[in-house]
């Protein structure tokens, strides 16, 4: 070869700005077959008018910022199981699966972990759901890059330069990612107040006919 370059390094060479960034979504489709098995074994999960949401707290722990962008345990998410309308979906891989395998007992969750060996059953499975929940790991962009609402939980300390700074939308995958953002450096806490806040939000706007939110990127915003 005559050049090479990380693949990230990319938007700076072509000189990528805002306004240029290449952002018709969805540009990845699940596999049809993979879909349409999932979305028959996720409908024996929950009522079949439960917002169905997919959980990922934690990222590869060898990642040089894992300890700031992950949450510290699935406990921090129990007192969302209190919410009615919500069934849980884990698709936590690695680091975390043992806490999906015995979640805390206040947050009903559906470990489908165990069931995912790559991107392509990721992508299927998330295809049949509402909404993904994750701190700043692959699925965030699997979800994106699928068109699917999407709510990332991001570190005040060394968030990844893709997320930018001082927003709370994504023009990466613009109309379906939500960006909640520490306060302050370790402040879970207010993530998730603010994510609480906005999941009820999400529930109070559904309307019939069952599932019809599913398809409504509008869901994402207040």
């Amino acid at each position: 070869w005559d050049y090479w370059t990380p693949p990230l390094s990319m938007p700076y060479h072509c000189r990528t700005r805002l306004e240029t960034i290449p952002a018709d979504i969805p540009y990845v489709q699940a596999e049809p077959q993979a879909a349409a098995r999932w979305a028959t074994e996720l409908a024996g999960h929950g009522a079949a008018t439960d917002l169905r949401v997919g959980l990922v707290w934690r990222g590869n722990p060898r990642f040089e910022n894992d300890a700031d962008r992950s949450l510290p345990g699935l406990t921090l998410l129990e007192p969302l199981g209190t919410m009615g309308g919500l069934c849980w979906f884990s698709l936590q891989k690695g680091a975390g699966e043992d806490e999906a395998a015995h979640p805390p007992p206040g947050l009903p969750l559906v470990h489908l972990g165990p069931r995912i060996t790559d991107f392509a059953d990721a992508a299927a499975i998330v295809a049949n759901l509402d909404l993904i929940i994750t701190v700043d790991t692959a699925m965030a962009h699997l979800a994106g890059a699928l068109g699917k609402p999407c709510w990332v939980l991001l570190p005040d300390y060394k968030p990844d330069w893709r997320w930018l700074t001082d927003r709370n939308d994504s023009p990466w995958y613009p109309g379906v990612m939500r960006l909640f953002r520490q306060p302050r450096p370790g402040d879970w806490t207010t993530v998730l107040e603010d994510l609480a806040t906005s999941l009820r939000q999400a529930l109070a706007r559904r309307r019939p006919p069952p599932g019809h939110l599913a398809n409504e990127r509008g869901m994402c915003y207040k």
